[in-house]
């Protein structure tokens, strides 16, 4: 990242605020201020729950609640505790706010029309392509990465996510107990962490490392949900789990995979791991690879 590069990013900001409306009166929001625009129309005719809200819009909880109680004391929303958990709030529509996001929805449908009427269809395929990989790469950028124990919820759910999607491509199924599957304690520090990725609080990955003593890193049990594919997770994942195994002294990370996981292949091919002969007798592996880590540099 450079200068240039965080100029230009300031100059396409300034150029969609004004071109989308947000800085005129007549922005789609109405009399509304954008916060509780986006957050009405978020809520959807189902409703959500609250915490789901802050994290898909990543405000934080005070905001958001300031939001609420004003859309709430001006009629279109309800705020109510979850009838199954009274700690968890949910939030719906009343009818004056299914019918102000039903408008709301017309302005941006003619906000979007007047956006691409003066340009051609060439221009206009153009434009839409550009925004869609915009749209890509934003969401890449908002993805967390975060150490969290093998029994939290969430790397539960990605870790039962991994096992369905093995069960459904291998064609002999996947079965867990019949792998090498690490002990919860080779993926707690110090043995070793889990990290869990996700986008609006949404868990969508997950990848293991393994730290065992006096021996080669190992990457365990990586995943990235289907829908959060094509945003670099993967990539991004092993990085991490090679820093903190250069953190830990480690000279060279390992892991095995199976032939039918092409687009797995492929991606520790490209990120530098070179096929070795087979280091485990794991029995769902057909391949198996190593690669040596770059020393963290001092300071």
């Amino acid at each position: 990242m450079n200068a240039a590069q965080i100029g230009q990013v300031r100059w396409f900001n300034r150029t969609v605020t004004e071109r989308v409306g947000v800085l005129h009166d007549q922005y789609p929001g109405r009399d509304r201020p954008i916060g509780e625009a986006r957050l009405l129309w978020e809520i959807g005719e189902q409703g959500q729950d609250v915490r789901w809200l802050r994290e898909c819009l990543g405000l934080d909880s005070g905001y958001v609640s300031r939001l609420l109680r004003s859309l709430e004391a001006d009629g279109p929303v309800s705020v109510e505790p979850h009838p199954r958990d009274r700690r968890v709030r949910t939030v719906g529509l009343t009818d004056a706010g299914r019918a102000e996001r039903a408008e709301l929805g017309r302005r941006s449908d003619d906000l979007a029309g007047r956006l691409l009427e003066p340009l051609n269809s060439a221009q206009r395929a153009l434009l839409v392509a550009a925004m869609s990989e915009v749209d890509r790469l934003l969401s890449a950028a908002t993805v967390t990465l975060d150490a969290v124990a093998p029994d939290h919820p969430d790397a539960e759910h990605c870790l039962r996510s991994y096992c369905a999607e093995l069960q459904e491509r291998f064609e002999t199924g996947f079965d867990p107990a019949r792998g090498l599957l690490p002990d919860p304690t080779e993926l707690s520090s110090p043995q070793g962490l889990f990290l869990i990725a996700r986008l609006h609080g949404e868990p969508v990955g997950c990848a293991g490392l393994k730290l065992p003593p006096g021996a080669p890193a190992e990457v365990e049990r990586m995943w990235v949900a289907p829908h959060a594919r094509g945003l670099g997770l993967g990539r991004r994942l092993l990085a991490e789990l090679e820093a903190k195994a250069s953190q830990h002294g480690r000279e060279v990370m390992r892991l095995d995979t199976n032939t039918v996981l092409d687009a797995a292949n492929a991606l520790y091919r490209s990120c530098g791991f070179q096929e070795v002969a087979a280091f485990n007798d794991e029995p769902y592996a057909q391949h198996w690879f190593e690669k040596r880590l770059t020393a963290p540099s001092a300071g």
